[in-house]
Parts: C-alpha cells; structure tokens; sequence
C-alpha cells in the first residue's frame, strides 16, 4: 500500500518525526537507539515516532544484527514536492490573472 498525502503530511506535521528525517536526510542511517539519544523522550516513544514515518513511506527499516538501522527515503517527498508545486502554480496564475483585472480596471493606479 503506497501512502497517501494526509498520511505524508500527518507524519511530517510533529516536529519530533520532521526532526528525525531530517537527521536521517543529512546524516544517513541511523539505528534507532542512535536516534532515541537525541530525542528528550523514551526509547519507546520515539520507536513509535519512526513507526509513522514509516509507515508512511518516509523512512524505511532494516535489521542488521541486533540492531534496527533506519534510512530515509528521498523518493517519497516527490510527492509533497509535486503537490507544492501544482499549488505554487496554481496561486501564482490566479495572482497574475487578478493583477492583470486590476490594471484593466485602474490603468492609472501607482504600481510598486
């Protein structure tokens, strides 16, 4: 089952799972305890954090020996990005298509 946005967006929006990934972006795989050493909260706590970011295609899992090592996926913020971009476009057009109704409507106001 692929992710859906809201699933993305929900992971993403606690700071404790968007601090993670990013640690995990720049820095690269990680075991959870190494993770759980920088978060001011209990080991299960956080094992319950990296369970919704993978969950939701964020992060992926794997065992190595007796330990758990966490990795990011990149890819999987393709999809935030393609939404962003479709909304930046999306404003910018309505933007441009008001400011031009009001230049038709006011040829003589001040523009910055």
């Amino acid at each position: 089952m692929q992710p859906n946005l809201a699933t993305t967006f929900a992971a993403l929006g606690d700071p404790t799972r968007l601090a993670i990934l990013q640690r995990l972006l720049a820095e690269g795989e990680r075991t959870v305890g190494e993770i759980a050493k920088d978060c001011p909260m209990s080991l299960p706590a956080v094992s319950r954090h990296i369970q919704v970011l993978e969950k939701a295609g964020l992060i992926e899992r794997r065992v190595r020996r007796q330990w758990r090592v966490c990795r990011a996926r990149p890819q999987a913020l393709e999809m935030v990005a393609d939404w962003v971009e479709v909304q930046r476009a999306f404003w910018t057009a309505s933007l441009d298509r008001l400011d031009e109704m009001l230049t038709r409507q006011h040829p003589d106001a001040k523009k910055d």
